[in-house]
């Protein structure tokens, strides 16, 4: 990825805000079956959705995620590695490991955002210009009970054609997340006005902020003020 070049800041947001009207135009409806409401510590979700530096930066603006860190699952310990993942034959997916408070947020929630705003769960094997199963849909279940949840939802949203295609998104369970090389964490934050990040991941930031602004807060909650 090379940074934008002769072209204005201003303008950058321009592109980007040009790219944001053709976003999705309304909130998917929350799930039907939900965990129930928990008094306890953190919960996480480990989701992939396309590039992960997108999927990051969505979480790390919703309200109730303490930590959202961009990583590898599906695949092997041994080849959880940027350059051999985008091989596309290590079985890993890019994903976000996204760490919640359930006091403020549920897992359903968390799952509205990914499938609101987070990326196109009908497209197979691709987001946007990536290809290859890396940039898959998928869901990875900490537990039966966020695989329930995950199953209804998606069944829910299919009963009810709220995308024009069938969602393709797969709920891998059993998968450990292998969090991703330093250079990838905070990307969006660090780098907005790389092309990539303009057209692609910006908009999603801010439909988050139209569709969702109960979700939405405006400071993002960064892999850098967690260690």
């Amino acid at each position: 990825m090379q940074p934008l070049k002769n072209l204005s800041a201003a303008f950058v947001l321009i592109l980007a805000a040009t790219v944001t009207a053709a976003a999705a135009e309304k909130a998917l409806p929350p799930p039907a079956a939900d965990e129930p409401a928990s008094s306890g510590g953190s919960e996480i979700a480990v989701l992939a959705g396309g590039c992960f530096w997108g999927v990051q930066g969505v979480f790390q603006h919703v309200k109730g995620v303490t930590n959202a860190v961009s990583g590898y699952a599906g695949g092997a310990a041994q080849t959880a590695q940027y350059e051999t993942v985008s091989g596309g034959d290590t079985g890993h997916a890019e994903s976000v490991q996204v760490t919640f408070d359930p006091k403020q947020i549920t897992y359903g929630q968390i799952l509205q955002v990914f499938f609101s705003v987070a990326h196109d769960p009908t497209e197979l094997n691709r987001q946007g210009p990536d290809h290859g199963t890396q940039y898959r849909s998928a869901i990875f279940p900490a537990n039966e009970a966020q695989a329930e949840v995950a199953k209804k939802y998606i069944a829910q949203l299919d009963a009810a054609h709220v995308f024009r295609k069938p969602i393709v998104t797969k709920i891998e369970m059993g998968k450990s997340f292998y969090p991703a090389e330093a250079y990838h964490q905070d990307f969006l934050v660090r780098h907005p006005y790389y092309p990539y990040i303009v057209f692609n991941d910006l908009p999603k930031i801010e439909s988050l902020k139209k569709l969702l602004p109960d979700f939405y807060r405006d400071k993002p909650v960064l892999v850098a003020g967690n260690s």
